[in-house]
């Protein structure tokens, strides 16, 4: 008989637990404007880029600069972040326009500091900024990651 109310108080305390809430995920106080969804996938995936170290470009490729801002563009940067060079002003993420500061604050140099926010967002996220918003970009190429560096840092 002891078992019957251990049994109804253990459902009860489940339930609550559950709530109606369902899943909670971060989202920015404010949002100006829109983000707009990804048709293609191909473009992370093909889009020219430079090579380290120099050497010659991809077929179509115009430099790591220009293939940086395509990038930049295909992968949906331009819809949360501020970046005077591709032409964006969106305000959910940290503007870029100020990566040196930022990367200063982190004490890391510049480039690594692009680097590792591109490939692992969640290793310093700039205060003022929830975490687990950015997704990774860890499956673009080597030589893509380092076209965004080189885009990224250029005009910063």
């Amino acid at each position: 008989m002891r078992v019957r109310p251990v049994i109804l108080a253990t459902c009860v305390l489940v339930l609550a637990g559950c709530g109606s809430e369902g899943t909670v995920a971060p989202r920015p106080e404010t949002t100006i404007g829109s983000v707009p969804k990804q048709t293609s996938t191909q473009a992370t995936t093909t889009a020219p880029s430079a090579p380290a170290g120099g050497g010659t470009t991809t077929s179509g490729g115009s430099g790591g600069g220009a293939s940086g801002k395509s990038l930049f563009a295909s992968n949906g940067c331009v819809s949360c972040h501020t970046y005077k060079p591709a032409g964006s002003n969106a305000k959910i993420g940290p503007d870029l326009d100020k990566l040196s500061q930022y990367a200063t604050q982190a004490k890391q140099p510049l480039p690594q500091f692009v680097r590792t926010s591109i490939v692992d967002p969640n290793a310093y996220v700039q205060p003022g900024f929830p975490r687990g918003v950015m997704p990774t970009f860890a499956s673009l190429s080597k030589s893509q990651v380092d076209a965004l560096v080189t885009f990224l840092t250029k005009g910063s």
